[in-house]
């Protein structure tokens, strides 16, 4: 897995480039952590590389949206492939976490 990040109209989009499973899972939580730790709580996850999701990435999913919300943010998913999609829905998650299309859908609903 590869993550990098941007930050576009106050937003920090963190894409995601391969698999997020029980190996990968930890290296994001950091990243996620890092970041509103250090005040973005306004994150979208740009997931149009993301090729894999495992429950090990849905915890972490799950977990830095409820730090975003408890700092006042707010964390959404973008591009996800058709199999990520399909995880994600039939975990739930896309009733916890809004999920856009695009990666610009997305930042035009939370500017």
């Amino acid at each position: 897995m590869i993550i990098s990040s941007d930050s576009q109209n106050g937003v920090t989009i963190v894409s995601i480039n391969g698999r997020v499973d029980g190996a990968s899972a930890p290296e994001l939580e950091g990243e996620l952590s890092s970041r509103i730790r250090d005040g973005s709580v306004r994150i979208l996850l740009d997931c149009n590389e993301m090729n894999y999701i495992s429950s090990a990435g849905l915890r972490v999913f799950l977990l830095a949206a409820k730090r975003c919300k408890q700092a006042g943010g707010l964390l959404s998913i973008a591009a996800l492939q058709p199999s990520c999609r399909s995880v994600i829905e039939m975990g739930g998650f896309h009733t916890i976490i809004d999920c856009y299309d695009s990666r610009d859908e997305a930042l035009a609903a939370n500017a």
